[in-house]
């Protein structure tokens, strides 16, 4: 089965937790603090692997986390380092995350890798606190939580030159009689709804890929039918051979069909309607064919298109035309990128943060740092809350909090704990 599009979530590893221990060995009474710092949480890592074609796999599993970090240990022993949890996915996928939309990678080689969730930190050790002041230090930090996000993951795939045109024009025909693919072929439209990949080859360590869009119909651009699932795969192609029913049989136009498709393609995206196009006259076996064939050949050449007639069901002309599809694969130059306005992101401090009232009247107080600061902090041990309450007064948030109004007994809330003020 072939699947194109898939919904996911990820989880990467949290860090470790710090250990607080201090040293105890004979004729040492007071060897000081010895706890080790947790180790790092892995990451949840996306990468390409040729043997995928298909995102069929994610239909039956879409959660992925990765493991986490070992905790320290004493004697300033350092907790182990998760590894990275990879996914394979098939070269051609595209990687969005579904609450910003915002593209995350596009993986289009065998082996490239796309880092999608980071793993958190290991938590400090309570050695790692120790200074000239604070000479025995009982708190160590917990493991920072490792990002989760719900990743949308979508295949557009890598064929060189893409087969279009109608509905029961042929194109599954053409591919079957070129390539060793099998797609579905019978006599009714819409027998293939997923697009079919077969190599064509022309010599000797000359070959190229060639994929069979499902039939494209009026309306396309907009979704109708299988519209965008279709269209969505003849993106990446380089060529496009346009394949027509010259014989007219379905009662259609062939002149009309090259027209609608054109605009198809144009419409959703300017890029297709620039590509180098060959037209392939189909069903030149047919009497109605030969005496089509004139007028539509006359009328492409006046277009400006190649036009070579064919027979899918007895493979006259196919391999002139596979022949003159790889010679303008090789003459092909990629276009140039539009280059869209430069966007300039700022680095936000850390210490920054934001405090807004929720509809129960708390007060949410959001930011990297201070969030950071409550994931990582044990509130059942007193130093820790101590050490918690210094960052909070120094970052200046008690201080906002009572310009804002906040009274002794309200609630405060930082991720997913919940402070009652008091000053």
């Amino acid at each position: 089965m072939f699947i194109d599009r898939a919904k996911i979530t990820v989880k990467a590893g949290s860090g470790g937790n710090g250990m607080s221990s201090f040293r105890r060995e004979k004729y040492v009474p007071k060897g000081g603090p010895s706890g080790g710092d947790g180790g790092r949480g892995g990451n949840v890592v996306l990468i390409g692997d040729a043997n995928l074609n298909t995102l069929i796999d994610f239909r039956y599993k879409r959660q992925f986390k990765a493991d986490n970090g070992a905790n320290g240990q004493s004697s300033n022993m350092h907790g182990r380092s998760a590894d990275d949890l990879l996914v394979k996915v098939p070269p051609g996928t595209i990687v969005k995350d579904e609450a910003t939309g915002q593209v995350l990678g596009d993986i289009t080689e065998p082996g490239q890798q796309i880092v999608v969730a980071k793993g958190g930190r290991g938590g400090r050790g309570n050695a790692r606190f120790v200074n000239s002041v604070h000479r025995a230090p009982t708190f160590a930090e917990l493991g920072e939580p490792g990002e989760e996000r719900v990743l949308l993951l979508e295949l557009k795939l890598l064929a060189d030159v893409g087969l279009v045109g109608y509905p029961s024009v042929g194109k599954s025909s053409i591919l079957a009689m070129v390539s060793a693919a099998k797609p579905e072929i019978a006599a009714y439209h819409f027998t293939t709804l997923s697009p079919v990949l077969g190599v064509v080859s022309i010599a000797q360590g000359q070959n190229f890929v060639l994929a069979d869009i499902p039939g494209l119909i009026e309306g396309a651009h907009a979704g109708i039918g299988l519209g965008h699932d279709f269209l969505r795969h003849v993106e990446r192609t380089k060529v496009l051979i346009h394949v027509i029913d010259v014989s007219g049989m379905e009662g259609r136009d062939p002149i009309d069909d090259y027209h609608k498709i054109n605009n198809e393609l144009k419409l959703y995206n300017e890029k297709l309607s620039k590509r180098p196009q060959i037209i392939a006259a189909n069903k030149m076996d047919l009497p109605e064919a030969q005496e089509n064939y004139k007028r539509v050949a006359d009328y492409m050449a006046g277009l400006g298109h190649e036009i070579y007639p064919i027979s899918a069901a007895t493979g006259d002309g196919l391999p002139a035309l596979m022949q003159r599809a790889a010679q303008l694969l090789a003459e092909y130059v990629e276009e140039p990128e539009e280059i869209e306005e430069a966007k300039v992101y700022e680095a936000k401090p850390e210490d920054e943060f934001s405090i807004r009232r929720d509809d129960d009247g708390a007060y949410i107080v959001e930011g990297e740092g201070i969030e950071k600061l409550v994931a990582m902090t044990r509130f059942g041990d007193d130093e820790g809350v101590r050490r918690f309450q210094a960052i909070w007064r120094r970052l200046g948030i008690e201080e906002e909090l009572r310009v804002r109004g906040i009274q002794e007994g309200d609630t405060v809330r930082i991720r997913d704990m919940e402070f009652e003020f008091r000053p």
